[in-house]
């Protein structure tokens, strides 16, 4: 079949009878100019506005650092060079600073000293104070472990300790001490000898 289709104007009323209006076409209305009320909501693609939450405040301090003072060394602790095995926690003191102990006769009244109260060298420990100054009664108790104290040449105030008299027997706590003259001394003090021995008696070794 031949195409019905014609542009003659003369020929279109044998078509249409009625009457033709010729409108003009309208303009495209713009997406966003289109109403919501009769279009079906997506509710994806409305964004709800929400609150915003308030931020906190941040408040900066200040931090003032403080410089760490050095720390002080410790000391180690004292070394004591001493003669015996100290067995029965006697402490002789001798002080001396040209000897190890005295001279031939100071030692010589120390044996015999030693002796008269039935002492061997296994009994007791020996130490020079002369390499130990400023040295207390109560390091020097700490470390010994003493229970008797005969100190020649030591002075109660060289151990920190109170006046006492010479050649006595002087009870301190649990320890029992002797103070005496330097053993050089002591050997040309035939007065201060004899008080000494009286008072070894006293010691009950």
């Amino acid at each position: 079949m031949e195409r019905q289709l014609t542009a003659d104007e003369k020929a279109l009323p044998l078509f249409f009878t009625d009457d033709v209006y010729l409108v003009a076409e309208a303009e495209p209305i713009a997406a966003q100019q289109i109403s919501t009320e009769n279009s079906p909501v997506n509710a994806s693609a409305i964004a709800v506005e929400q609150p915003i939450a308030p931020q906190p405040t941040i408040v900066l301090e200040e931090v003032v650092l403080q410089p760490v003072a050095p720390s002080q060394p410790v000391a180690p602790p004292t070394v004591y060079k001493f003669l015996g095995n100290n067995k029965r926690n006697i402490l002789i003191l001798v002080n001396d600073s040209e000897y190890d102990v005295s001279d031939e006769k100071g030692r010589e009244l120390l044996r015999k000293i030693v002796k008269s109260v039935n002492l061997t060298a296994a009994d007791f420990a020996l130490l020079n104070y002369a390499g130990y100054h400023n040295t207390s009664f109560a390091q020097l108790k700490q470390y010994f472990s003493c229970a008797f104290v005969f100190a020649f040449g030591v002075s109660p105030q060289h151990l920190g300790m109170d006046n006492h008299p010479q050649n006595k027997v002087v009870t301190i706590g649990s320890v029992k001490l002797i103070f005496s003259a330097e053993l050089r001394k002591l050997e040309e003090d035939m007065e201060a000898k004899k008080t000494l021995w009286g008072s070894l008696k006293q010691m009950g070794l």
